[in-house]
């Protein structure tokens, strides 16, 4: 500890700065500023309408009852609900799996030609909500779908007896899925593959361990924390899917009966109760997940190398992983090819037993941006997700600067559950939290009863969505902005800082002119993020936005997709505009990023 000197009584005193540097804490009047009003705004936009959804869910008729949930107990059609969102939720995670390990594997521990061409095509599931891509695959895998009239030319099938594919629309779920959502456990897997010790592989290799068995013994192993931190993201968003089982019109799960449950006049108490048992059944597969996870050891005592163990693959292994990724990627682009199709496709006459459409057009193209559109204002959705999503990343910039600043540069109380709480919309499901704000915001709850008129009209979802929108979308997406600041800030030498302020400048010009652009690249990238996921999130948009007016893309998608003539095509050229601004967003995001991508999926 540096002194100032000797005092008069021969005892060496601190300067003030240092007496400071003493405290326990660091809640300076400008540190309180900052933390306070991101207190104020969790309480009320996140921890409080949790809590409401709990109380009506125990609080019935002024007393405590637990009624809602002996019918939970007794009622076989919500046992069936929640046996097929589980089952959903399980084989998506087990399907992404299968899919994930292998190419993890393939991509980071061999060098082939045009790698880093497949590492980015991979991730392009990543831009389209799967329930956008449902409509087109609908088209292709319909009982007189392209895929039959197809198998029917090659002769493998007669069209009296057409393949159901999807059935009851379980598997059409399970694919779109899990075509969507493998990326995320890849980037987790990939991510914990980069840290594995080569050394030890290479010890494994030496007392005579073949690839698999050294797979199996010491690099899977190794690499479980990763995995499993991306089969619970998974698991959680199939289980609480809404958009896909929509499409598909499979309705006996969770997140489609806690949607119906809600309508512009009230809310369907079963519908908290059913929220409860959702955020109970995430809550524990995170903690199953956690313990598993932490029953064993997983540290390694050092890095033998800088750099991941890569092999050159032979010419045998290319053959394979050029097999394996492109079918991989073939069947990852399905999706995407069948909105284009059906977006170009002047009406169902001109693709009926067909296998691609008989003629093409760009008139619905013409429709989305035009008014005259009788179906839907689809140009107004357009300017509405545009707003809410440049106010959301504005919003959720300005709480990940401040929360990433003090969990990384001043000490503060509850420091761990302030991080906890700021990364719990990652894992919350989007329809609890929605349904959350439609029930603790109405102009009958007790918080808002005794409000202004004029507060109450912009904070109740039935009168005016706006502002419970921009929120919404701030606060699912702000775990995505937190983890890019913190990893630039925790990169960053703080040395710079404490000269700034040494040679006498504030903390709040030290932020500006030092911290900030130090970070710059990571606050681009989290904001591109924001903007591109918020410009497509489904669960708010479909339950909070109640008027057609304030209606996003993802609601005006949904809109014409159940209209029954015409209304699809709109439907996937709107998805396409939606697909297109989400792959200029995240290219962008991957060159500023590059193979720190990853990171922002943590958690």
């Amino acid at each position: 500890m540096q002194v100032s000197g000797l005092a008069v009584d021969g005892s060496f005193r601190c300067k003030p700065t240092q007496m400071a540097m003493l405290r326990k804490y660091d809640l300076t009047p400008s540190v309180l500023l900052l933390l306070l009003p991101i207190i104020f705004f969790f309480c009320v936009f996140l921890i409080y309408p949790l809590l409401y959804i709990f109380k009506e869910s125990f609080w019935i008729n002024n007393r405590l009852s637990i009624d809602y949930f002996k019918l939970m107990v007794t009622d076989a059609s919500i046992r069936e609900l929640v046996i097929n969102s589980f089952n959903m939720g399980v084989v998506v995670t087990l399907t992404t799996t299968l899919i994930t390990l292998p190419l993890a594997y393939f991509l980071t521990r061999y060098r082939f030609t045009g790698r880093n061409t497949l590492q980015g095509i991979i991730l392009i599931p990543i831009i389209m909500p799967p329930f956008v891509g449902a409509i087109g695959m609908k088209q292709l895998f319909g009982l007189y779908g392209s895929v039959n009239i197809f198998l029917n030319k090659i002769g493998l099938i007669d069209l009296a007896e057409p393949i159901d594919w999807f059935g009851s629309g379980f598997w059409g779920v399970i694919l779109l899925s899990t075509l969507h959502l493998y990326p995320i456990m890849y980037l987790n897997v990939v991510a914990v593959l980069a840290n594995v010790d080569p050394s030890l592989e290479e010890a494994a290799e030496n007392m005579g361990a073949s690839r698999f068995t050294l797979f199996r013994t010491v690099t899977l192993p190794l690499m479980l924390p990763g995995y499993f931190a991306g089969a619970i993201l998974v698991f959680i968003w199939a289980f609480t899917d809404l958009g896909t089982p929509l499409i598909f019109n499979y309705n006996e799960v969770i997140a489609v009966r806690i949607f119906r449950q809600v309508t512009d006049a009230n809310v369907n108490p079963m519908g908290y109760a059913l929220v409860v048992l959702i955020v109970v059944l995430t809550a524990l597969a995170f903690y199953i997940s956690k313990r598993w996870t932490g029953a064993g050891r997983y540290e390694m005592l050092g890095r033998g190398h800088v750099g991941s163990r890569e092999v050159q693959a032979s010419r045998w292994m290319c053959a394979l992983i050029y097999f394996f990724v492109g079918t991989i990627i073939f069947m990852a682009l399905l999706p995407h090819i069948s909105i284009v199709l059906t977006s170009l496709t002047p009406d169902a006459s001109q693709w009926r037993l067909s296998v691609l459409p008989q003629s093409y057009t760009l008139n619905h193209y013409s429709e989305v941006f035009s008014h005259e559109s009788k179906l839907e204002d689809t140009l107004l959705s357009i300017k509405n997700s545009l707003f809410y999503s440049v106010f959301s990343t504005l919003l959720a910039l300005l709480l990940g600067i401040s929360l990433a600043y003090l969990l990384t540069r001043r000490r503060i109380p509850f420091k761990n559950l302030l991080d906890a709480i700021a990364m719990l919309p990652l894992a919350l499901p989007g329809v609890a939290l929605a349904f959350g704000y439609v029930g603790s915001f109405a102009d009958t709850t007790l918080l808002l009863r005794h409000l202004p008129q004029s507060i109450v009209s912009i904070l109740d979802p039935r009168q005016n969505p706006i502002v419970l929108l921009i929120i919404s979308y701030a606060v699912r997406r702000l775990p995505y902005m937190l983890r890019s600041i913190y990893a630039g800030l925790q990169q960053t030498s703080v040395t710079l800082e404490e000269a700034s302020q040494n040679l006498g400048a504030s903390s709040a010009r030290t932020l500006y002119k030092i911290t900030l652009p130090l970070v710059i690249a990571n606050i681009i990238a989290g904001s591109i993020l924001v903007f591109s996921f918020s410009m497509l999130e489904v669960s708010d948009s479909l339950i909070l936005a109640m008027r057609d007016q304030y209606n996003p893309i993802t609601k005006a998608i949904w809109n014409l997709s159940q209209r029954p003539v015409g209304g699809a095509y709109i439907a996937c050229a709107l998805g396409v505009i939606g697909m297109f601004i989400l792959i200029a967003c995240l290219v962008t995001a991957g060159r500023i990023l590059g193979g720190r991508l990853g990171e922002i999926f943590k958690i």
